[in-house]
């Protein structure tokens, strides 16, 4: 049973990040459903073991797994995140400007747009509380069409009459190399100068719309990718790169802006049309004052 004595330095934000890897079962899922580094994670969960003196996950392992004590802990965590929701609620209904809800979809490769967004948006109606909802595959559309979500952001396009999807922005593609890499000195990096290295680019069911993309390209360009094993996840393929026998990925460049590291190179694809579009669906029949407001800033 876990003790029940005075705990100090734990907080709220340690037991949402705590929650959402036992969750993910995944540190890099779990960053990027609570938009943080990876980093963060990982310190914000030692720092809560240490609190409790418990071992929360072990580590032994390569898979992310709980002890039994993290598993006991993690129903009481859960409880804990709810009372604090549940307690914001009611202090957001007691409040003299009642606030509303708007719920957004996300989808991966947002980068440093959802931070813009979002802050353009708080700045014209400071009274509407957003909620970002973790997505995957097409479910973005039905969710939307259902009235479960407000706005959803995505790649991908489908062709309803109860769900519009407006072009939001284009986001172009970088080349992510060695850093050592003959190529990461030039400013540009041609698609046909990446033909002889390995592409490892990870299959993920959440953003088919990269790979497809970038494959594609390449076909276009007169070459077939030579495509490796992937690490599961974008950042272990970049520390791969950084480390390990040449190859290259594709990022989107407000993802790139983001990482600061000296093993990897970024640099510019010289590709005709080799940027991802990212779409905000919404509902076709209705436009209520929030949903413009979020439309307009999305063009901020």
């Amino acid at each position: 049973m876990i003790g029940t004595g005075t705990v100090r330095g734990v907080d709220l934000r340690q037991l949402e990040f705590f929650v959402a890897v036992a969750e993910e079962r995944h540190f890099g899922r779990a960053a990027e459903r609570l938009f943080v580094g990876q980093p963060a994670i990982s310190q914000g969960i030692q720092r809560l073991e240490r609190g409790l003196r418990l071992d929360l996950i072990d580590r032994s392992r390569r898979q992310v797994r709980l002890t039994a004590a993290g598993e006991q802990f993690l129903t009481h965590a859960r409880a804990v995140l709810a009372a604090a929701a549940a307690a914001t609620a009611a202090a957001a209904e007691l409040a003299d400007a009642p606030r509303s809800v708007l719920k957004v979809g996300t989808c991966a490769g947002l980068g440093d747009h959802v931070h813009r967004v979002l802050n353009a948006f708080a700045a014209s109606e400071p009274n509407v509380e957003v909620r970002l909802v973790s997505m995957t595959g097409r479910d973005r559309y039905s969710r939307v069409a259902g009235d479960d979500l407000d706005v959803a952001f995505t790649h991908d396009t489908e062709d309803r009459a109860d769900v519009d999807a407006i072009q939001v922005w284009r986001d172009p593609l970088m080349v992510a190399l060695p850093a050592t890499h003959p190529l990461a000195g030039k400013r540009a990096v041609a698609l046909t100068d990446l033909a002889d290295l390995p592409l490892r680019i990870v299959e993920s069911p959440k953003n088919p719309s990269l790979r497809d993309l970038v494959v594609g390209a390449c076909r276009a360009a007169g070459f077939e990718p030579q495509l490796t094993r992937t690490a599961g996840n974008l950042e272990h393929n970049l520390a791969e790169i950084g480390t390990g026998a040449p190859s290259w990925t594709a990022i989107y460049a407000s993802h790139a802006r983001r990482i600061n590291t000296s093993s990897e190179a970024f640099r510019p694809l010289r590709a005709p049309g080799l940027e991802l579009t990212t779409y905000l669906l919404v509902r076709a029949d209705e436009r209520d004052s929030t949903v413009r407001a979020f439309i307009r800033a999305c063009d901020s």
